[in-house]
């Protein structure tokens, strides 16, 4: 899905790497895209200037968790539109599994020997790529994480889907409402480090010691490792060893249509509730054959257009991270950076019978 595209001096440095990495050689170095370097943390190097001209002809690389993952690839498109928008272009490269994490790192180091001017990236692991992370910006490369974060001090901005402590606190509303408020449930994630999934489940369970929740029961949290099939069997197995359970919740889009997938062609549907984060184009069949009440989610396309904003925005020296910048991004609106340099799109959207055919991601 990516186009490189850079002068001889990149071409050059991109073929090299080719040939570094077939030798097996993951550490970055060499020449430097530029003289400015970013120092890592919530503040790239120097002072914001918001009426900065915004720069074109930038080559800004997007890194998802996972490439052809549906929910990725929606991210990933808004994000192309709108750095072609922004008169810059576009590249996507990644790993097909959601849980290589070497591989993530040997991308981070090949697109800062191609001397890509930013890039945006969803971490499958919080501390794994912070090295690969600091030396890209050492080496003047503008780095945004979104979806799924590093560390603060591996990055200049983190994109958040929405609040994380809304998003955890609300699926277990969700889920109370339909299972009226008692029984047995389990949480079925993606990988056991991913970032965003830890820490939506930390205020799942944070959400659950409140009096309201005493007589519901977490009794497992399950791994599907955002790929299918074992997700799929991740949900079997948790109604075999937890046959009273009834509810699951998924925060991960490939968790909860594999759940639903199971659910919908078995005794258990309409009897186990199910929600989590989905996208509708996965769920509508679920949601219209009762197998799914109500689910919700961002729209990621949102997403990835306010990380391409922010890159671009880093690169143009517009922002630098720091809490209480405002960060103009087209259609989008305004924001305020936050505390540690996160930024959001807005609240999720709660998708049931009433309204899933209004939406098409």
């Amino acid at each position: 899905m990516f186009t490189p595209t850079a002068g001889s001096r990149r071409l050059t440095l991109a073929l090299a790497t080719v040939t570094a990495l077939a030798l097996g050689v993951t550490a970055c170095g060499g020449t430097t895209k530029d003289s400015a370097s970013k120092d890592g943390g919530t503040a790239a190097a120097g002072k914001a200037d918001p009426n900065a001209e915004t720069k074109k002809d930038l080559t800004v690389a997007f890194l998802p968790k996972q490439v052809n993952n549906p929910y990725f690839t929606t991210a990933d498109n808004g994000g192309k539109k709108a750095v072609e928008e922004l008169g810059s272009t576009y590249k996507e490269v990644g790993t097909s599994s959601g849980t290589d994490t070497a591989g993530q790192v040997s991308y981070v180091n090949t697109l800062t020997q191609q001397q890509v001017d930013a890039m945006a990236v969803s971490a499958q692991d919080p501390g794994a790529l912070c090295t690969a992370l600091k030396q890209a910006m050492k080496n003047g490369v503008s780095v945004v994480t979104y979806d799924s974060d590093t560390n603060k001090d591996c990055r200049q901005v983190f994109v958040s889907p929405a609040s994380a402590e809304d998003l955890g606190r609300t699926q277990v509303q969700l889920l109370s409402e339909q299972i009226g408020g008692k029984g047995e449930i389990a949480i079925l994630s993606a990988a056991q480090t991913a970032t965003n999934q830890n820490t939506w489940i930390d205020f799942m369970k944070d959400e659950l010691k409140k009096p309201e929740y005493k007589d519901i029961k977490l009794v497992k949290v399950a791994y599907g490792d955002d790929d299918a099939q074992k997700s799929f069997q991740q949900t079997q197995g948790l109604l075999q060893e937890h046959p009273d359970l009834k509810g699951i919740i998924s925060p991960t889009t490939v968790g909860i249509k594999a759940a639903a997938q199971y659910l919908s062609g078995s005794k258990y549907k309409g009897k186990v509730k199910l929600t989590g984060l989905g996208t509708p184009n996965d769920m509508r069949a679920y949601i219209k054959n009762g197998t799914v009440d109500a689910f919700e989610l961002w729209d990621p396309a949102k997403l990835g257009a306010l990380a391409a904003h922010a890159a671009v925005a880093l690169e143009s020296g517009r922002i630098t991270g720091a809490k209480g910048e405002t960060l103009t991004a087209g259609d989008l609106g305004t924001f305020t950076i936050g505390e540690d340099g996160v930024v959001s799109p807005g609240e999720p959207t709660v998708f049931d019978k009433s309204n899933i055919d209004k939406f098409d991601f």
